[in-house]
């Protein structure tokens, strides 16, 4: 189906301009007969023209989401459902994509169809799991399942950011520290220091200097490493290195493995009780990580093995990513025939295990922050105490 721009006619000779989805434009012409407009004009749009600035996040999500599940519960249709939606949205971006998705769907296109021309306004496990509720007609106890999917993902992201403060501040502190003592506290030393410094003050001196002659150096080199360090994080082969580096890095690999398998958990249980296939949970699962390697593991190997009649407890399995217990929980559930059930359960156990494993991510970070302050600090004293003596020693001289 395509999406049309038109100049028509009515019947009293009035120019009418509109937008309108169709299959072609034959199909077009037909549609506006049925409205009693002659197309004068007519133009294709572009799936790219359509797409939206705004996106939704995951607590925006998770509250529409839920006033959805619970209108269409209560029996009032989905053209209502959404015009509620957009009447009580006070977003002026989310108003205006949700009056288009209202739009749409009044005109007879399925609520799926129509976010699913919008890219990047909704996650593709949003518009999965609407496809597989209007193909159920259980629209209403799904999007009280993505409901509590996105809840849950908003408040492990709230948990993650809540444990990052203190690490976030402290880094501040750090970065004043060093350029405060270096350009502000060293100086004051510069009438006590003689001809002949230690090696280590004669350092700590040429760093200030340089910092206080150059500083528009310092910055240009920040901002060139920024630049480059985003560059190198966007390229795939770079991205997919570093991911496979953290997942396999002592101590940081097997935390971060139990946050990615809590989401693989909920997102495949959520999918395999919404009705779609096998492969279909397992790709759109595990795209959900935000981690090249697994992502690309998963897709070449497990979803392949799965296609050729290998259980998904045993392509998990040969990976070696995620742990042995979680694969053999999906064992059970493949054999007991209620996987969705077991992976939900499975998924409560994880979701406790990675709020844990955040906070001794966040841990990890915390004595390593400390101890290069401390180490800092140190080598500022150890370079300034010998130009204090060397000045009391000339003072009592």
């Amino acid at each position: 189906m395509a999406y049309f721009s038109y100049v028509a006619t009515d019947a009293n000779g009035v120019k009418v301009k509109g937008k309108e989805y169709a299959d072609d434009y034959l199909d077009l012409t037909s549609k506006l007969r049925e409205k009693n407009l002659f197309c004068t004009q007519y133009t294709q749009i572009e799936e790219k023209q359509q797409d939206a600035k705004y996106k939704f996040k995951t607590a925006d999500l998770a509250f529409m989401c839920r006033q959805l599940a619970s209108m269409l519960t209560a029996g009032i249709s989905l053209v209502k459902s959404l015009h509620i939606l957009y009447s009580q949205e006070e977003n002026k971006k989310a108003k205006a994509v949700l009056l288009e998705i209202y739009e749409d769907v009044q005109k007879g296109r399925s609520f799926s169809e129509a976010i699913q021309s919008r890219p990047g306004v909704f996650p593709n496990l949003f518009v999965s799991m609407v496809a597989a509720g209007e193909a159920s007609g259980n629209l209403d106890s799904i999007m009280t399942r993505v409901a509590d999917h996105y809840a849950n993902e908003n408040k492990t992201n709230n948990k993650i950011k809540g444990a990052m403060t203190y690490p976030m501040i402290l880094g501040i502190l750090l970065i004043g520290v060093f350029f405060g003592l270096f350009i502000f506290i060293m100086p004051m030393f510069r009438d006590l220091a003689g001809d002949e410094l230690p090696p280590l003050s004669a350092a700590m001196f040429g760093i200030s200097d340089f910092m206080i002659g150059y500083w528009w150096v310092i910055i240009l080199v920040a901002v060139v490493l920024i630049f480059i360090i985003r560059v190198l994080v966007k390229n795939p082969k770079i991205g997919y290195k570093v991911d496979q580096m953290l997942i396999k890095f002592p101590k940081v690999g097997p935390l971060l493995s139990t946050i990615y398998v809590s989401r693989f958990a909920r997102t495949m249980a959520n999918l395999f009780a919404s009705g779609l296939q096998m492969v279909d949970c397992i790709e759109k699962s595990v795209d959900t990580l935000n981690n090249s390697y697994i992502q690309t593991t998963f897709h070449e190997h497990v979803v392949e093995d799965v296609k050729h009649g290998e259980s998904l407890s045993a392509a998990i399995a040969k990976t070696g990513i995620f742990p042995g217990i979680f694969t053999s929980i999906i064992m059970v559930g493949e054999e007991s025939g209620a996987l969705d059930d077991i992976l939900s359960k499975s998924a409560d156990y994880y979701e406790d295990e990675a709020d844990t494993a955040i906070s001794k991510l966040v841990g990890l970070l915390e004595p390593c922050m400390i101890i290069f302050m401390g180490i800092m600090i140190g080598m500022i004293l150890a370079g300034v105490f010998p130009i204090l003596y060397g000045g009391m020693g000339n003072m009592g001289a």
